[in-house]
């Protein structure tokens, strides 16, 4: 939403007003909410068919898919294989859509004949950039990765998706 929000203001800002509109916005949210519930259900009910028989201390800072399953006695492959199969359009269509705006937004601000305003235009777009690239840059490194593979070096990237990049 702040990536298409941005998109507009920069290459389309006569056309603010009517094309953010409250509606359009109120849509958008309700979408990006909706859709991100949606996917917490699927992976709730599927973790409600695991069977934990041992350990309950969860070694992580969050209670997070990957060291759930690490406490299941039960077989995790149909779990694994919707993480291995959804979660990465999961994460790359909103990643597509925000890398394709800030592309045009690029080619945008280039087309921007004073350095005052590219410099502004930048500015507008920087902090959220930088959010984006913190957020998705720590969730490719733990969420794509096999479930074996995740050890405990991985709990500081996951300090910076979860706690540093939501402060921001």
């Amino acid at each position: 939403v702040m990536a298409y929000d941005r998109y507009v203001a920069i290459c389309d800002p006569m056309h603010y007003i009517t094309t953010m509109s409250h509606r359009r916005c109120v849509l958008l949210v309700a979408f990006s909410c909706s859709f991100t519930h949606l996917h917490s259900l699927l992976h709730t009910l599927l973790l409600n068919h695991l069977t934990f028989c041992n350990s309950n201390v969860i070694h992580h800072f969050i209670c997070d898919l990957s060291p759930l399953m690490k406490l299941s006695c039960s077989p995790t492959f149909l779990n694994e294989i919707v993480i291995m199969t959804e979660g990465p359009i999961v994460l790359v269509t909103p990643f597509l859509f925000i890398t394709f705006s800030y592309i045009r937004i690029f080619i945008a601000v280039l087309k921007i004949p004073s350095a005052a305003g590219k410099r502004k235009a930048f500015s507008t777009c920087g902090s959220h950039l930088s959010v984006v690239t913190l957020f998705y840059g720590s969730i490719f490194y733990v969420y794509l990765q096999p479930l074996s593979t995740y050890t405990v070096q991985d709990h500081i990237v996951t300090i910076v998706h979860t706690a540093v990049s939501s402060m921001l």
